[in-house]
């Protein structure tokens, strides 16, 4: 799924070059706007990808029931932040940062779409405050990862607990 996802991105180019790489780089925002720190947490199983001695992350280790993830999540939920934004390891990046500004959403019938992003953010993400154009090969390789990610249990769970949260009201994209 990394490998899909290297091949392919939401606009031509670098889309952080739109914004300066906001979403890598916004703990001052964040820290104005909520007091807090701008983390990545990471799907179940992901990480396994890593070694967790990258000197590029930091690692957290939650437990699931403090955050708010579905009753079927037990034990820890990682999360990480990039200590060196905006220059990451790309081809470490978690999924999750990979398919933005898409998210998986699951109809009340069960039928699979990604649609656009609402989740509030402390910053302006430009690709979803202007629906901007996004490249065919990355909306098809985001809509094959995340119909292969929700075939585990757990991650269908989470898919499911954020598309109600989200409702009924969306922006399909595909």
């Amino acid at each position: 799924m990394y490998r899909l996802l290297d091949m392919v991105s939401p606009i031509e180019g670098d889309c952080g070059e739109l914004c300066g790489c906001i979403c890598c780089d916004c703990e001052a925002l964040v820290e104005a706007a909520r007091k807090s720190e701008l983390v990545m947490y990471l799907l179940p199983g992901e990480e396994k990808v890593f070694t967790r001695k990258e000197d590029w992350l930091t690692w957290s280790v939650d437990p699931a029931g403090n955050y708010g993830f579905p009753a079927s999540w037990h034990g820890a939920v990682y999360r990480v932040k990039c200590k060196t934004p905006p220059h990451c390891v790309r081809e470490l990046r978690p999924l999750q940062c990979r398919t933005f500004p898409l998210a998986p959403h699951l109809m009340l019938d069960g039928a699979f779409h990604l649609v656009w992003n609402t989740d509030p953010l402390p910053y302006r993400c430009p690709l979803v405050a202007e629906m901007a154009p996004l490249q065919k090969s990355f909306i098809q390789a985001t809509f094959t990862v995340w119909k292969r990610l929700i075939r585990d249990p757990l991650i269908y769970d989470l898919v499911e607990l954020d598309s109600g949260y989200r409702g009924l009201d969306v922006d399909i994209v595909i």
